[in-house]
């Protein structure tokens, strides 16, 4: 199955997240298929970057979001 979440990124206690898509048996900060975007939560108001022309192309072809994931798409206009 393949699912869209994040992977964390950036220094210890300043996480800094990518929006992918990847199998859902890869372990979370493992291999992905493509990166969808950026999440800053370290930012005033976060800071939300996603391609939405590729994750309505994933999510037309299956891909499921996780809970958080699914959140950002709402907010970006998926």
């Amino acid at each position: 199955m393949v699912k869209i979440r994040l992977t964390r990124l950036g220094a210890h206690k300043r996480p800094f997240y990518r929006m992918v898509v990847t199998d859902s048996r890869a372990r979370r900060d493992g291999p992905f298929i493509e990166i969808l975007g950026t999440y800053n939560p370290q930012k005033g108001p976060t800071e939300t970057k996603i391609d939405t022309e590729r994750a309505k192309y994933w999510l037309e072809k299956g891909a499921q979001p996780t809970d958080i994931a699914r959140k950002l798409l709402q907010r970006a206009g998926v």
